[in-house]
């Protein structure tokens, strides 16, 4: 096994006592409220839970992009409430991939430049050759110059995956990732990624509504009341 989430010790994400709260017309509201979880390297997660739950808002805390009002977060081995920004991000852009509802392509770049963004961030020998064949998994060799404008949704979707996965990140969290695709759609994208996963051996941790979804991950933790609970 050769993938960097092999290099990290265990745990590769933690979460303990986790609260997340904010102020709205002159009260407080609690968004979350004491989550706990472990993950080991190469498990696959899903959370699920109604619309307004705090699945999204937890999913940014999980990756630093959120800071949470109270408790510790672990990822990567390293502890997210001790660093600033800058170091979050570094830690993200280096071993975090990402797979968004919305796909979160720029809609100035081609298919192929999207995925050769964080590439050539990095400075990372044969990005050219590495993107094209990241569409190739994707089905999207013949669409390598096309924009976003240009695709379908599923198709923007497989770029967006392949970008996620490109850099071969320790893990990727997937939020509602087929949440705007039709059905038939949104069922070639769940099979796509989860393949992609295997075959990276990477650690997913997947937010989504479709619990025939969320059952193909190795847990399935639902968000109520603000604590994660077993499904």
């Amino acid at each position: 096994m050769t993938t960097a989430a092999a290099t990290i010790s265990n745990p590769i994400l933690a979460l303990e006592n986790i609260s997340y709260r904010v102020q709205s017309d002159e009260q407080t509201l609690d968004i979350l409220n004491g989550c706990n979880l472990t993950l080991e390297p190469e498990q696959t997660l899903a959370i699920v839970g109604r619309s307004g739950s705090g699945k999204s808002t937890l999913l940014s805390i999980m990756a630093g992009l959120e800071k949470p009002s109270s408790g510790n977060i672990s990822l990567l081995g390293h502890a997210l409430n001790h660093l600033n920004e800058d170091q979050c991000a570094q830690i993200r852009a280096q071993q975090v991939g990402f797979v968004f509802q919305n796909f979160q392509l720029l809609s100035s770049m081609n298919a192929l430049e999207n995925i050769l963004m964080p590439l050539e961030l990095f400075q990372i020998e044969d990005a050219r050759d590495k993107a094209l064949a990241a569409l190739d998994k994707v089905g999207l060799s013949n669409r390598a110059h096309h924009l976003p404008a240009q695709l379908s949704g599923g198709e923007q979707q497989r770029v967006a995956i392949a970008r996620a996965f490109v850099t071969t990140p320790s893990i990727l969290f997937a939020d509602e990732p087929t949440g705007n695709l039709d059905e038939h759609t949104a069922a070639q994208i769940q099979e796509l990624l989860f393949e992609l996963n295997q075959t990276h051996q990477t650690t997913l941790v997947l937010v989504t509504h479709d619990m025939n979804y969320a059952k193909q991950c190795d847990q399935v933790l639902q968000l109520q009341h603000g604590q994660l609970q077993p499904w």
